[in-house]
């Protein structure tokens, strides 16, 4: 039987959570002088107040979260933060329709990036201020957060953390699940901070390098600018967003190890080990084609490559060239790059490098056994034998992965979308990229998309950031059947 007061009460708690971040776009637009402090204060009002009346539910003493209860709160508090989210844009009219509102917030929650505000620059900035929170809330995801309280309320958390955790597997940092999100947000808050510093350093303002910091570390790229990164013509502020970029899109636990000194058990991460060469290899690529269609220097086009390939690996989205521009072979490159993703246990979206790891693993074990049919051969990651069930489940996630880009795809043709253009929406929202191809490339925004197309895109976003299972198990009969 799920406990419905349970999962109200935390659902409140996050509310309450998003209300009080959006406390700080008041301060800035009070600062400006400008209208949009109303708006922004009723709300925070609303979703405090709504926040508030749930904790009214009261949950038994010493009551632990069920992994069906953690489902549903991963899969009802996404939905609640997002409709609280819009609320900012609605009241202040600066997205004034309820459905470009939402697929607004959802890009932002869900750290997509794709927008459907045509002139960012015009936007006042407490309202633009939000915008990057919604991307910095959604990074880690807000949940492993409310995980580290979980004590206080006398609520254990480990089915929670299990739901929302990026990637298909979870090696942890220490026994205590609370601890292990403490020391997750540590780092993560740590380096938002240490990034605000050095774009600051580099000549950003105050404003846009909070801003752009909140926005890279979560793998979200929501800017200030029109141009995006473009607009800083920098190398230092491009070349700083690169290495945050690429920390921010590797494994959390990787990163610890690395600060702790421990470089042995960093180097025993097959994924860590992937993600380097591949992002290696495809900026070698990518330079290659800017350098053959472009009078770039060897500098220039090193760091065009560089910035737009761990931009898209990274699933952060961020541009600094249009990079649709110079050959097809570079966009169709391009767009392969939108179903690879990040590491697992990182704040980036797509399918994760550690699952294609394991795939490729898989098909090689197979020629050796068309070779050696009565061979024992085992699958190895980061040195340990991994077990069928979770091949079996990386299997079956690619395969349903690559079903709703399909699906997606095909319905935004129906709707009128040209070929280029519904497989590069499809692919970027469900891979959490932002940009894309065709007309929603990295020049273009979503506002020219029909109503209908911006919530079949916003579906996809969702469930391509919660991996899937945990949003399409909330559809299945089973789920609800008490036993």
């Amino acid at each position: 039987m799920i406990q419905f007061n349970v999962v109200g009460k935390i659902i409140g708690i996050l509310l309450l959570i998003v209300g009080g971040l959006m406390l700080p776009g008041i301060g800035i637009a009070v600062f400006d002088g400008t209208a949009d402090a109303v708006p922004l204060g009723w709300a925070a009002a609303i979703t405090i107040a709504i926040g508030l009346l749930m904790q009214f539910l009261k949950p038994r003493d010493g009551t632990r979260v069920t992994k069906r209860e953690g489902y549903l709160i991963v899969g009802l508090g996404w939905i609640s933060m997002v409709l609280a989210g819009m609320l900012p844009y609605l009241l202040s009219s600066t997205v004034p329709t309820p459905v470009d509102a939402f697929f607004e917030t959802m890009s932002g929650m869900t750290t997509t990036g794709a927008s459907v505000i045509t002139d960012i620059e015009q936007m006042p900035r407490g309202i633009l201020f939000w915008r990057s929170m919604t991307q910095w809330i959604g990074g880690m995801g807000i949940i492993v957060l409310t995980v580290a309280i979980f004590p206080l309320l006398g609520i254990g958390g480990i089915e929670l953390f299990v739901a929302e955790s990026p990637g298909p597997t979870s090696d942890k940092i220490h026994p205590r699940i609370q601890e292990t999100a403490k020391r997750l947000w540590f780092i993560y808050v740590g380096l938002t901070a240490a990034l605000i510093i050095l774009l600051y350093a580099f000549g950003m303002s105050g404003y846009d390098a909070v801003n752009h910091a909140l926005t890279t570390m979560s793998t979200g790229g929501f800017s200030t600018k029109n141009a995006s990164i473009a607009a800083f013509d920098s190398p230092g502020i491009q070349y700083t967003i690169i290495v945050f970029m690429l920390l921010a899109g590797t494994n959390f636990t990787v990163l610890y190890f690395a600060f702790k000194a421990r470089w042995r058990k960093v180097w025993r991460f097959d994924e860590f080990k992937m993600y380097l060469i591949v992002i290696g290899v495809l900026i070698c690529i990518m330079m290659f084609g800017i350098r053959l269609y472009s009078e770039s220097s060897f500098e220039g086009a090193f760091r065009e490559a560089a910035f737009q390939v761990v931009s898209i690996v990274t699933t952060t989205g961020f541009v600094s060239s249009d990079y649709t521009a110079y050959a097809d072979w570079l966009t169709m490159a391009v767009f392969i790059m939108l179903f690879l993703g990040g590491s697992a246990g990182s704040t980036s979206g797509g399918i994760k490098l550690i699952r294609h790891l394991v795939f490729l693993k898989n098909c090689i074990r197979e020629f050796k056994r068309i070779l050696h049919p009565r061979a024992m051969i085992s699958l190895k990651l980061n040195g340990q034998v991994v077990q069928p069930r979770i091949i079996t489940h990386i299997l079956v996630f690619l395969l349903v992965y690559l079903f709703f880009f399909v699906l997606g795809s095909v319905l935004l043709a129906a709707l009128g979308l040209d070929f280029p253009t519904a497989i590069g929406a499809a692919a970027t929202s469900i891979g959490n990229v932002g940009p894309g191809i065709g007309s929603v490339g990295p020049v273009d925004n979503f506002a020219f998309l029909p109503q209908s197309a911006k919530l079949i895109l916003a579906f996809l976003m969702l469930v391509g950031r919660l991996e899937l299972f945990t949003i399409l198990l909330l559809f299945t009969p089973y789920f609800w059947k008490s036993n």
